[in-house]
Order: structure tokens, then C-alpha cells, then sequence
């Protein structure tokens, strides 16, 4: 094999690879497919020369393979943001070969954009993650179309609390129904219970996937921080000192004002789009219980702002700003060690999180 210096470009399929090798001028040294399979690849990079860096789009499956071809072959692969490198075309034309070398020329040239590629336990809690989230959107849901039900019938609503014991009883049994109308709420209600009982199992597997984990235990630490909120934090930001400031944190998790000024004219145009919706949404509740008192220090600062005119939600949305670049600067320096293993007295737990470059 030459010592030579390459650069490399993957285009990700299911069941193939299209490997793009150029050296350091830019020169195309070979672009062909080849399974889906480490062994192979590995052979494809290394064949005109040594791998200086290597690319691939972030997409489904994308981040085990660069994974494997880190750890197991030793390859330096960085994951590519789609929708940037996308933009980055210089032609309208999409095929396997041009897109494999395109990836494989912004490397030789250092213009990657780079995202960050979040270790296997991360992925994992991400997964949990946003299969709770779709549990409790498909509740959610149900919900919904009980309440359209009652609405279609003109039933009025009871003195009791909604979805309490005492609410579920009435609807199943004095409720002014059809027969066959309440066939189907009865069928939504034994929906609605089979739901709970598998959001319930997932948060019981995601407190398994985060115990001992040093920086869910601080944040849990924290007030109005409970279970849900911690692990969408771990699993979505993953590391806190990827970012360099804390205003890159925030923009990341979407809860950052975006300019729209012009010329003379100064203005916002409502929180950026950014991020996971579900990350800015915890967030956001997070800020809710925290005006409310939990903490004495963000109580007082939101109402100050309620009292010089701001809009509600504009004081929500700044709370949640402030939290999450406060909490870079407290946890950018990741803890080796579990809080719970400090609080039992017992024998640090090392993090299995390693160090990464940022994106």
C-alpha cells in the first residue's frame, strides 16, 4: 500500500458504498461501489494510498459504520451534514459518483461540515428517546379522538377533572352515548391504558440506560429537572463541550431568537427552527416550572421581564435561553465520576463517554 495521502468520500446505501478516493490535488483516483461491508471499504480507501480523512452524510445506519471503520480500522471518518453539503452542489444533478466526490473534495480542502458523531450509548438513549416521544404523541392522539366524540354528541362535560379515575368512569359508563358510540370510546379507553402501561416500560428502560451516567445525574440534580428532561438532554446534546459557547448550545436546542434585521430595521423573528422539536419542547416546560418558583433566581428574573411589558412567552422562551447557556458553562467539563456513586460512598464510575471534536 502507498503512503501516499488520499482523501475519501462515502456515499451510504443499504446494500452498497460508493467510494470516492482523490489524492491532494484534487486528482480522482478511483470512484466505484462496493458492498456494504467494512472489509470492503477498508479496501477501497486504502487501495491508492493512506486515508488522510474520510466522509460520509450523517443518515440512517451512517454513524455505526463510521464507527466501525474508526474503532475497529483506525480510519479518521467524520459524519457530514446533509442539508449543508447539499447546498454546497455545484449542479443540480444528483448521482452516486458526484456525490461521493464532492464529499471526498470538501475533505481534501478542510470545508467538511462536520456534525458531531455521538457514541453508541447515546444513540441508543436516542432511540429510547424518540420511541417515547411516539407513544406519547399516538395518546396524545387518542385523546384527541375521544374528545371529538363527546364534542359530536353535544355531551356535556362533568364537575370532575378530565382523564382522572372518576373521568374515565363516567365515560364508560354515564355518559350519554349510542351504543355503538360507546363501543368506540370503550376501545379508545383500552387503548389509552395499553399506551401508559408502554410509556411506563420505556421510562423504566431509559432510568436502566442513564443510571450511573454523570451528567444525567446532574441534571437531575437540578430543579425541575426530572427523568424525561435529563435523558432528552443526554441523548440530543450528548456532550456539553462540543460547543464552544453557550449561545451555540442554545441555538443548537432551537431556543435562541433569529435575527431579521435590514439596514436600519432591528428585528427578531421568533425563536429559530433548529434542532430536535422535542429537545426545544422540554426545554420549554422546563422553563414554565421554573417561573413558577422552583427556583428562586429564574422566578425573579421572569418577573422582572413580565413587569417592563415582555410578552409571556417571549420570558419563557429567554428563561429557557439563559438555562441552557448557564448549564454549558457548568457542564462543559464533564465529570469523571457518578454522582450517585459520591452519594453512596462508594467506588468512582468512570464515564464510558470518550473525549470527541466538536461539530
Amino acid at each position: 500500500m502507498s503512503s501516499i495521502p488520499v482523501f475519501v468520500g462515502l456515499d451510504y446505501h443499504q446494500d452498497s458504498v460508493q467510494v470516492c478516493v482523490v489524492d491532494e490535488t484534487g486528482r480522482t483516483l478511483s470512484n466505484r461501489a462496493v458492498a456494504n461491508d467494512v472489509d470492503a471499504i477498508e479496501r477501497a480507501a486504502r487501495r491508492h494510498g493512506m486515508p488522510r480523512r474520510l466522509a460520509i452524510e450523517a443518515c440512517c445506519g451512517a454513524a455505526d459504520l463510521a464507527e466501525r471503520l474508526t474503532v475497529e480500522r483506525g480510519l479518521p471518518v467524520l459524519l457530514a451534514h446533509p442539508g449543508y453539503v447539499n447546498r454546497l452542489k455545484r449542479s443540480p444533478d444528483k448521482t452516486d459518483l458526484g456525490d461521493a466526490q464532492l464529499l471526498a473534495d470538501l475533505t481534501r480542502v478542510n470545508y467538511l461540515p462536520a456534525v458531531w458523531l455521538a457514541p453508541r450509548n447515546v444513540r441508543e438513549l436516542r432511540r429510547l428517546m424518540r420511541h417515547r416521544c411516539q407513544l406519547v404523541r399516538r395518546r396524545k392522539d387518542v385523546k384527541l379522538r375521544i374528545r371529538g366524540l363527546l364534542r359530536e354528541n353535544r355531551v356535556e362535560r362533568p364537575t370532575v377533572n378530565a382523564w382522572t379515575k372518576a373521568w374515565l368512569a363516567w365515560l364508560k359508563h354515564e355518559a350519554p352515548l349510542t351504543d355503538s358510540d360507546r363501543w368506540i370510546v370503550e376501545d379508545h379507553v383500552a387503548e389509552l391504558g395499553s399506551l401508559s402501561t408502554r410509556i411506563q416500560a420505556v421510562e423504566r428502560r431509559i432510568r436502566q440506560a442513564i443510571q450511573d451516567d454523570p451528567i444525567a445525574d446532574r441534571l437531575m440534580e437540578l430543579p425541575g429537572v426530572g427523568l424525561v428532561t435529563a435523558a432528552t438532554l443526554r441523548a440530543e446534546v450528548g456532550r456539553f463541550d462540543r460547543f464552544d459557547t453557550g449561545k451555540q448550545l442554545a441555538r443548537f436546542c432551537g431556543v435562541t431568537p433569529r435575527n431579521a434585521s435590514s439596514g436600519a430595521r432591528q428585528a427578531d423573528a421568533g425563536l429559530i427552527r433548529a434542532g430536535n422539536p422535542e429537545l426545544r419542547t422540554v426545554l420549554v416546560e422546563l422553563a414554565h416550572r421554573l417561573i413558577r418558583g422552583l427556583d428562586p433566581h429564574w422566578s425573579q428574573l421572569a418577573h422582572g421581564m413580565l413587569k417592563r411589558g415582555k410578552p409571556k412567552n417571549v420570558v419563557i422562551a429567554a428563561i429557557a435561553n439563559r438555562w441552557v447557556r448557564w448549564q454549558h458553562h457548568e457542564l462543559r467539563r464533564e465529570p469523571t465520576t457518578s454522582t450517585q456513586a459520591r452519594k453512596k460512598g462508594g467506588a468512582p464510575t468512570v464515564s464510558t463517554i470518550a473525549p470527541t471534536s466538536r461539530g
